[in-house]
C-alpha cells in the first residue's frame, strides 16, 4: 500500500495538469464551489463555461445541487465542509475549519484535498492500476537511498585486516613481470 501511495504521489508530481482538468470539478462539486469558484471573476467563470459548453455547464450545476442534498443526508467523512437546512428550507453552508480567504488558499486548499483523495484511490474516473503497478513513479531518490544504505552496510576489507587496521602488503607487490 505504501509503495502504491508513494507512486501516486510520484504520478501527481509528473502531471500537474491532473488539477487543472474540468472533470475534476465533478469528483467534489461543493469544494470546487467553496474553494475555487467562489474566486473566480466573471471573465474566468465565462471563460471556464465556454470550455465546458452549455451541457458541461448543466451537468456541474445539477451534480453540485444532488451533493448538497447528499451532503445534507449523508455526509463524507472527509469532507471540509458540512451543510445544514436553514428554518426556511434552504441549504446552509457550516464550516468545519475556516473558510480560504484568498484565491491563493482556495486554490492550496482544492490542490491538497484533491491529492489526498487521489491518494486514497477515490477518484472513480482514473484506473489506479496504470499507476500502483508501474515503477516508473517509483522515486528515484528513494531508489538511490536504498543503494546507499546498501552500500553502507557492507563491510569493507579489502584495506583493513578485519579490525579496523589498515592492511600492510608483504611479499607480491601485484605488478606482473613478463
Amino acid at each position: 500500500r505504501l509503495r502504491a501511495k508513494n507512486r501516486r504521489k510520484r504520478y501527481l508530481e509528473l502531471n500537474p495538469s491532473y488539477f487543472t482538468s474540468t472533470t475534476l470539478e465533478l469528483a467534489d462539486p461543493l469544494l470546487y464551489d467553496r474553494t475555487i469558484r467562489r474566486f473566480q471573476t466573471a471573465a474566468e467563470r465565462e471563460a471556464e463555461g465556454r470550455s465546458k459548453g452549455f451541457s458541461g455547464v448543466m451537468a456541474t450545476d445539477l451534480w453540485r445541487a444532488e451533493a448538497k442534498k447528499q451532503a445534507l443526508q449523508e455526509p463524507h467523512p472527509h469532507s471540509l465542509f458540512t451543510y445544514s437546512r436553514g428554518p426556511g428550507g434552504e441549504i446552509l453552508e457550516e464550516d468545519k475549519d475556516e473558510v480560504p480567504m484568498t484565491k491563493e488558499e482556495g486554490k492550496e486548499w482544492w490542490v491538497d484535498e484533491m491529492t489526498q483523495r487521489f491518494l486514497r484511490g477515490e477518484d472513480r474516473d482514473f484506473d489506479y492500476r496504470e499507476v500502483d503497478g508501474n515503477w516508473r513513479y517509483d522515486d528515484p531518490e528513494e531508489e538511490r537511498d536504498i543503494q546507499e544504505a546498501y552500500f553502507e552496510s557492507m563491510e569493507s576489507d579489502f584495506d583493513t585486516d578485519g579490525e579496523g587496521k589498515e592492511k600492510v602488503l608483504t611479499g607480491e607487490t601485484g605488478v606482473q613481470d613478463y
